[in-house]
């Protein structure tokens, strides 16, 4: 079977609307282009973004239904905030991005073989610009788990997360939502569920009600020290 896929013009920052990605495979909108900051930040804002594995076409997706968490809900378990009150691990946000990005790249192999040296240098570039951010898990001052993504107003459309110990990236997400929901932030994007999200808690919308919530909220200013590099002040309760 042939798959038409339209070329994105290297000379403009538009992409096609979002309701014409193929359902299979599920999501994939566009191709071409590149990962300049402003594309990269164009395609966020239509609920587009980058996923493709080395050596092949930079390609571009939209699938339904999408991960996604409501920080103001985000529950962890009783043995989750247990564990943390003795692990002694302290968060924050924005310490080690670049760091991060790396971690994510090389933690799980192949699997993550989409998270291309291109792509590193991209995010790195948005991260130095102040559009992508990082959580960050540290014990014994060692880097021990996080994820990274890019806030759009009061949506944060996460990209990868790493873990190097128990429940290092569960305890970035859990404190991160609470973070992020005291500031005003309302959704997470996961892009595409998957097991371990949902065993999160991770729920699911359809491509026209996450656009619908993007689009209400991606103009909204959240405070500039929100994505200050700094620990994280939230209670272990």
């Amino acid at each position: 079977m042939t798959i038409y896929l339209p070329e994105i013009d290297s000379n403009t920052y538009q992409f096609p609307h979002p309701s014409n990605a193929l359902s299979e495979p599920n999501g994939l909108l566009a191709m071409g282009g590149d990962l300049s900051p402003k594309r990269l930040q164009t395609a966020y804002r239509e609920g587009i973004f980058p996923w493709f594995s080395e050596g092949e076409p930079l390609l571009w997706w939209s699938p339904t239904p999408r991960g996604v968490f409501y920080p103001h809900t985000f529950m962890p378990s009783k043995s989750l905030k247990k564990f943390f009150r003795k692990s002694g691990y302290t968060v924050t946000i924005n310490k080690a991005c670049h760091d991060v990005i790396r971690h994510c790249a090389s933690c799980r192999g192949s699997e993550q073989t989409w998270i291309t040296e291109e792509m590193i240098s991209a995010y790195q570039r948005l991260h130095t610009l102040g559009i992508c951010h990082s959580v960050e898990v540290w014990a014994d001052e060692k880097l021990v788990g996080g994820f990274y993504g890019v806030e759009i107003g009061t949506v944060f459309c996460g990209e990868s997360m790493f873990s190097l110990a128990d429940n290092a990236s569960k305890i970035a997400l859990w404190q991160f939502c609470r973070y992020f929901s005291g500031l005003g932030g309302t959704l997470i994007d996961c892009q595409m569920m998957n097991p371990h999200l949902e065993s999160l808690g991770a729920e699911t919308f359809e491509r026209s009600l996450f656009l619908d919530h993007l689009y209400q909220q991606r103009d909204i200013i959240l405070p500039v020290e929100t994505y200050l590099s700094h620990v994280l002040p939230i209670a272990q309760a």
